[in-house]
């Protein structure tokens, strides 16, 4: 038997070089409220600096957008170092969910659509991953495709890691809000796409989720149903027909796409429901299986905190019991 005074041992040594050498979460300075649980640990996508770096590199800067004391509400541009903040529950059922905040692709919001929702996973059991993205306006070699290639990255790492997090590689689902709902739906429809070189033994395994949820998600690049800033800061100010096409997910699904859950309140006016409503007619057309809620008031970006006393509150609960079905468990 190993003395449990050195299993300890090696293992605290293990943590400390494996994690405490991977990029800190995002932070801003002054006081965090009390009681909220903060990512214990990061993973670093790309063990040697991310892909088709521009000249000058983006420098992250994180805004905290809350006046109030105790909610914050953080925003993070210019990110370098792509990565994934790990909420681990303390009775793991096996399941993992990649989250993908939104922003509009101008920024990627921490909390409302990342922190919030992983505390909430990870209650239930869930490991969750917070995806804090490289933004298309930052110059990266790989222009459109370049937040897609840190989510297929990101799924091929949980895989990858499976074992540390006591996951089943096979139950990894993806979760998306708003311009992070599009980057959802691209993973769950261009997950065999090739937008980047291997690295290392995790790039042979797939991106595909089991079963992907992208909320009040952008997902048309076709004016007017598209949203104006996301398709701008993605694609340019003068895309031409093909790239808004290859980045509509609506007009890529494949036969093999995983099951999804879309939700979605009509009287958003950021993002229009149409296109959600695009979105599940093209996943039923190709007979990928989709369940699709729509709420008569939500707005646009509710994720949890602004959904309460509304009945789009029951969303999580709705996606919950749709999941069980859907092989996540």
């Amino acid at each position: 038997m190993i003395d449990r005074r050195i299993f300890l041992g090696g293992t605290l040594a293990l943590w400390a070089s494996g994690v405490a050498a991977q990029t800190a979460p995002p932070t801003v300075a002054g006081h965090l409220p009390p009681g909220l649980p903060q990512p214990g640990e990061t993973i670093d996508l790309w063990p040697s600096g991310s892909p088709g770096a521009p000249a000058l590199m983006p420098a992250e800067v994180t805004t905290e957008r809350s006046a109030n004391p105790l909610v914050t509400d953080r925003a993070v541009m210019g990110i370098a170092v792509p990565r994934m903040a790990v909420f681990r529950p303390d009775r793991p059922n096996g399941a993992a969910v990649l989250l993908i905040p939104g922003g509009g692709y101008r920024h990627v919001v921490v909390d409302k659509e990342g922190y919030e929702m992983a505390r909430w996973l990870a209650v239930r059991g869930f490991t969750a991953f917070v995806l804090f993205y490289r933004l298309p306006t930052d110059g990266w070699a790989a222009g459109p495709n370049v937040c897609l290639s840190d989510a297929q990255r990101a799924m091929r790492l949980i895989r990858h890691r499976h074992v540390d997090f006591a996951i089943d590689p096979e139950r990894v689902a993806v979760m998306g809000f708003s311009a992070g709902g599009h980057l959802c739906a691209d993973l769950c429809t261009r997950f065999a796409t090739n937008t980047y070189d291997a690295v290392d033994a995790a790039d042979s395994l797939s991106a595909r989720p089991v079963c992907a949820a992208p909320i009040y998600p952008v997902v048309s690049m076709r004016l007017p149903i598209a949203h104006p800033g996301s398709r701008e800061r993605l694609l340019g100010a003068n895309p031409t027909p093909a790239l808004e096409i290859a980045h509509s997910p609506d007009r890529n699904v494949p036969i093999d796409a995983p099951p999804v859950f879309v939700l979605h309140a009509e009287d958003d006016d950021v993002v229009p429901v149409e296109n959600s409503l695009l979105l599940r007619a093209a996943l039923r057309s190709q007979g990928i299986r989709v369940e699709m809620h729509l709420f008569e008031h939500g707005g646009h970006g509710f994720g949890l905190r602004q959904a309460v006393g509304k009945p789009v509150a029951a969303w999580p609960d709705l996606w919950r019991e749709w999941a069980r079905g859907a092989g996540l468990g």
